[in-house]
């Protein structure tokens, strides 16, 4: 009798790792709804919602799309886990688990051959800034991702300022009656600690002069290159981030197949 007591006991569910696994997921569930919640609200702004054909209407990339897959993979990664820890319930945890590992998978082929493909990679990072670049106008979440790029990393265009030529607001055409011809967005500027009120017009007319004196007013290197540059010089900081979110992914599918043994181990024993 005593023997059959110690083996039932051996066989119950860790009260630590349930709980550990519910913890866990539910903050991964209330970001993902934030996510999702922030994504809609700006498509509701922009009228999409109302006019779902639009998605497809803007030339660039749309923001908004990061919060709506991020947030949405979260919110089913976290409500599986969730869920599936507090109910016991095996179906749903090894979801979480697969689900979970299928991401790993990806984004571990996704660096393999970014490593491999370079130079693939480094053409359709020149393509995508471009195409954004003709969008610019378009949306004004694509215009506030681009500003937010071109100041942080000190650049101007995929190559240089003269990349907003492809911009119909920029361009320097005959033909072109927009007040911005010949010139680039604010944030290309290079910002004047003295000035406390951001200058908006501080691009107009700017590639009409000399690259030499284009260099006393906005920047003149490109995107991809000040990307790369920074990439370098961050390198173990990037890596650190990637290694780090793989780690809490592998944690968490391990913790997932502790729980479903465990659930497995109980209910032999009915």
């Amino acid at each position: 009798m005593s023997r059959k007591q110690h083996h039932f006991k051996g066989a119950e569910v860790s009260c630590c790792v349930k709980y550990f696994l519910f913890g866990f997921n539910i903050i991964f569930w209330l970001l993902g709804a934030a996510f999702l919640g922030i994504g809609l609200w700006a498509w509701a702004e922009k009228g999409v919602l109302s006019n779902i054909s639009s998605i497809t209407d803007l030339g660039g990339f749309d923001p908004v799309w990061l919060f709506i897959v991020v947030g949405g993979v979260m919110f089913i990664l976290g409500f599986a886990g969730c869920i599936g820890a507090l109910r016991e319930n095996t179906f749903l945890l090894k979801f979480f688990s697969v689900f979970l590992g299928l991401i790993f998978f990806l984004e571990l082929t996704a660096g393999i051959l970014a490593f491999v493909f370079k130079d693939w990679i480094k053409d359709q990072l020149n393509f995508f800034i471009s195409n954004n670049v003709k969008a610019y106008r378009d949306d004004i979440d694509l215009q506030n991702l681009i500003d937010f790029a071109q100041e942080y990393w000190s650049c101007c265009g995929a190559h240089g300022p003269n990349d907003w030529n492809l911009n119909i607001y920029f361009n320097c055409t005959d033909f072109n009656p927009s007040r911005e011809r010949c010139g680039v967005p604010f944030s290309c500027c290079v910002k004047d600690p003295a000035e406390d009120v951001l200058n908006t017009q501080c691009g107009y007319d700017v590639r009409l002069q000399g690259e030499l004196d284009q260099q006393k007013y906005i920047y003149t290197k490109g995107c991809v290159g000040q990307f790369e540059k920074w990439l370098q010089d961050n390198l173990i900081v990037v890596a650190g981030i990637f290694v780090g979110i793989a780690l809490l992914q592998i944690f968490g599918i391990c913790l997932a197949q502790n729980l479903v043994s465990d659930i497995r181990a109980v209910k032999a024993n009915w």
